[in-house]
């Protein structure tokens, strides 16, 4: 069985978190764990908040991994830095820790198909593992990712052990969208909010990681917002040179190149191309906000997420007129988008449809 069903919460494309030692941009989030341990108010249950691919999930590794081999009365530790040779970082990457519980979607017996949500079941066992292993009084830690992929079962189940924490068992939750947890699980976590990542931060994570971004870090940011998972997403699949088609296909709206309207049409209809397909989508989305923003500002985001986009979203976005344009036909168009992907709608025919209906919203702009 491949890690990529095995492991549901690995980035394509990127090291799992286990294995990436070091986090960048997240520093206030470290020192307030930090300081929380070292006052003696370490929380049972950490809630880790934040968009997807900042670095959540790969600080709950960080904590658990410096919690299980840092030494009680040892001296007073400046970070959670943990040699990747000490014993308990071997076992963890070995997932062989005896003291560690990792909870994510379960494959299926009956289907052999990983779920699409965590389930009762997995939460049951992770009791199990709590009640077996307290016997030796150590220190235990737990992830949860991501918490907002368990239903409501597993919920419950869970929130029955915040309710009554086990002793000595510290419990990370990561969750890109907190207000869809139950409140009573948020109110037995203490949160600790992560940011999106600078530019420089996020070269230096990609590089980490094993990708060299190039001179592509200033567009990556722009596109991405900061999230180092959402730049892997764009570099795997060739995101940058999708997002550039884009901005060409639209530079002089309300004309657009049939060409490459065309292209990313039959783009879309490849068998296999289900991954792509998702991102245009989301580009898309992205490029229509973008001009949005850009109207109702009365300036081209900076940096640009590719050559000439500053020139387009000036020429497509002048004004506040047509910045709320904009805003209503990225509702429209996701709307739509949606819903034809729900009922298998042909993609090529779901492109071109997008595409008409941004060239209708510009044709309706003043001139």
């Amino acid at each position: 069985m491949s890690d990529d069903i095995e492991l549901p919460d690995r980035i394509e494309g990127a090291p799992h978190p286990r294995e990436t030692l070091q986090l960048f941009g997240q520093g206030e989030a470290e020192a307030d764990f930090l300081n929380a341990y070292t006052g003696e108010r370490l929380h049972h249950a950490w809630l880790l908040i934040g968009p997807r691919g900042v670095g959540k999930a790969t600080f709950a590794w960080r904590a658990a991994r410096f919690l299980l081999a840092h030494d009680e009365g040892a001296a007073v530790p400046d970070s959670l830095d943990i040699s990747p040779d000490h014993p308990v970082a071997r076992r963890l990457l070995a997932r062989s820790e005896p003291q560690f519980y990792h909870i994510t979607r379960s494959i299926n017996e009956d289907t052999r198909r990983m779920r699409d949500m965590i389930v009762a079941r997995d939460v049951r066992d992770l009791h199990n593992f709590l009640m077996l292993s307290s016997a030796d009084g150590g220190r235990r830690t737990v992830i949860i990712d991501s918490a907002d992929e368990m239903n409501v079962q597993a919920a419950n189940a869970l929130l029955k052990m915040l309710e009554e924490p086990p002793a000595r068992t510290t419990m990370f939750l990561i969750s890109h969208q907190p207000s869809a947890l139950l409140p009573t699980i948020r109110s037995r976590c203490r949160e600790l909010r992560f940011d999106t990542l600078s530019s420089n931060d996020l070269a230096q994570a990609l590089t980490q990681a094993g990708i060299d971004p190039g001179g592509n870090a200033e567009a990556l940011w722009a596109l991405t917002g900061g999230s180092a998972g959402e730049a892997v997403r764009l570099i795997t699949l060739d995101g940058l040179k999708l997002y550039a088609d884009l901005v060409q296909l639209f530079a002089d709206l309300p004309d657009f190149n049939r060409p490459r309207a065309l292209a990313l049409a039959n783009m879309a209809a490849q068998r296999g191309a289900e991954d792509r397909l998702n991102l245009l989508i989301w580009l898309i989305e992205l490029m229509l906000a973008r001009m949005a923003r850009a109207g109702a500002s009365g300036t081209a985001p900076t940096p640009e997420g590719a050559p000439n986009e500053a020139r387009m979203l000036a020429h497509a976005a002048p004004d506040l007129a047509a910045a709320r344009r904009w805003a209503d036909c990225a509702q429209d168009v996701s709307a739509r988008m949606r819903q034809g992907r729900a009922v298998n709608l042909d993609p090529a025919a779901l492109v071109l449809d997008t595409v008409f209906r941004i060239q209708k919203t510009a044709a309706q702009l003043p001139a």
